[in-house]
């Protein structure tokens, strides 16, 4: 309507008024070039974050409540769940109230915050799946010493590194942009705190916090898709060594699960920084639709993924059911 119109205007233009080195809110576009399609591109986005929310709780629940999960496997996927849980909620929520009402106002520090869980996130993600790829080629090229390597206390070990080294590596890209002096342009095109987006509202050199996050990018994926890499390289050798088919058939099926829910991930990961890096000619509006799909897709397939392909898992989630009386 033209009144909300002219109070998005009013809203922009007291932003864009006020000159102080940090400022008191931004404003989230949401889509830019799909203003119109907003309010309808938001129903399938819930409902994929309603399966994601429902999905990975019942995953967590099946989890802490099966003594007979409390395996490497299932515990890493728990981490995994968890992940997804924060991940998705870090953007979503405040992602539907710009497209269904209009609400794109966020304050400086919660913009701050935003981006710190979503970064952060991303990285423990990725550390997950590298730790459930190690825990793929324990299982199968050592499967005699897979319970003494990958003990209780290391597994948690592993889960609190992965989780230290993203608080770590994204810290200081909010700390850098808390210490910068922002323009009078307050607007941030896109759904939700993006760094590189925020960036681009600094009035100084901002080259220190580019290069940061891109080193913080590559180090990541690097390190973690070459594990990843390596790690089924050495399961698949030993895979085809072994002289049964129905035991090559049974290694190889624990592996497609992951598999499944790496390839999402990392696809659209490498999509959405390409794209973002040298798809120049490609609309804004793909970008931040590949961005936020990023973000959201693997949350909502991952406990669709394993909750389908595990047998162990899908029959004690019956049981589950069968107990709450579902």
């Amino acid at each position: 309507t033209s009144g909300e119109a002219r109070d998005k205007k009013g809203l922009m233009s007291s932003l864009n008024s006020t000159t102080p080195s940090q400022p008191p809110s931004f404003l989230l576009l949401g889509i830019p070039g799909l203003e119109k399609e907003q309010f309808w591109i938001a129903f399938p986005f819930c409902i994929m974050y309603a399966i994601a929310v429902l999905g990975n709780i019942i995953l967590l629940i099946a989890i802490k409540t099966e003594s007979s999960l409390h395996e490497p496997m299932y515990l890493f996927l728990a981490m995994l769940a968890f992940t997804d849980l924060v991940l998705s909620t870090s953007m979503l929520p405040k992602m539907l109230t710009i497209f269904w009402w209009g609400s794109g106002e966020i304050g400086f520090v919660s913009c701050l915050v935003q981006l710190f869980f979503i970064h952060t996130f991303t990285a423990v993600e990725s550390g997950v799946l590298m730790a459930m790829a190690l825990d793929r080629y324990f299982a199968i090229c050592y499967p005699l010493r897979h319970s003494s390597i990958l003990s209780m206390p290391m597994v948690t070990a592993l889960g609190n590194l992965v989780l230290l080294r993203g608080v770590l590596m994204v810290s200081p890209m909010c700390f850098l942009l808390h210490r910068k002096d922002f323009c009078q342009h307050r607007v941030i095109s896109h759904s939700y705190c993006e760094h590189m987006a925020v960036v681009k509202l600094v009035c100084e050199d901002t080259r220190v916090n580019a290069i940061y996050c891109f080193l913080v990018a590559i180090a990541v994926a690097t390190f973690d898709i070459t594990v990843i890499v390596l790690s089924y390289t050495m399961i698949l050798r030993a895979v085809l060594r072994l002289s049964s088919s129905n035991t090559q058939h049974k290694a190889i099926n624990t592996c497609v699960s992951h598999v499944c829910v790496i390839l999402p991930f990392y696809i659209s990961a490498i999509f959405t920084y390409v794209t973002h890096r040298y798809g120049h000619s490609i609309p804004q509006h793909i970008h931040i639709l590949v961005a936020n799909l990023y973000l959201l897709v693997p949350p909502t397939l991952n406990p669709i993924i394993y909750g389908v392909r595990t047998k162990q898992l899908r029959d004690k989630i019956v049981v589950l059911f069968q107990r709450k009386g579902i």
